[in-house]
């Protein structure tokens, strides 16, 4: 007859050790609420703005946003009033993964705010991102901007 070991009994005192003393698995506060307000920016001229823009389109933070959104830069950028400027300004103060979800229309994941409901920057932005010609996306080089 076989004996199987048993199975390794921790003081709690030991477990809390392994973690520095930090619970394992610490719940989760639904509570708590961040979101940065915008920094608002007076007297910029639309070039800086273009620049600004630019940048912020590039350097999201995921690699899924920088690329939709930093292709949408370079092919739309130059020809936006400056409504459309303002308006591309507000959505890029969005969270990276909501303007990922609605720009691909996955609205399950990422339910539309009304106030992008009828957005002509983000219908231009949910076509780019159908990629209907079907070219293999990169980003932009910095030099193509201009």
């Amino acid at each position: 007859m076989f004996r199987f070991a048993s199975k390794r009994q921790f003081s709690k005192s030991t477990l809390s050790l392994a973690n520095k003393g930090k619970p394992q698995n610490p719940p989760i506060d639904t509570t708590i609420e961040l979101k940065i307000a915008p920094i608002v920016r007076t007297g910029e001229t639309a070039d800086i703005k273009r620049a600004r823009l630019i940048y912020q389109s590039r350097k999201r933070g995921i690699l899924e946003s920088d690329l939709l959104l930093s292709r949408f830069a370079k092919k739309y950028l130059k020809q936006m009033s400056d409504a459309e400027l303002d308006e591309y300004d507000k959505l890029l103060d969005e969270a990276d993964w909501d303007i990922y979800y609605w720009a691909t229309k996955n609205y399950s994941v990422t339910p539309l705010p009304e106030k992008w409901q009828n957005s002509k920057i983000l219908k231009l932005l949910q076509q780019e991102a159908e990629n209907n010609e079907r070219v293999i996306l990169r980003m932009p080089e910095l030099h193509e901007y201009n």
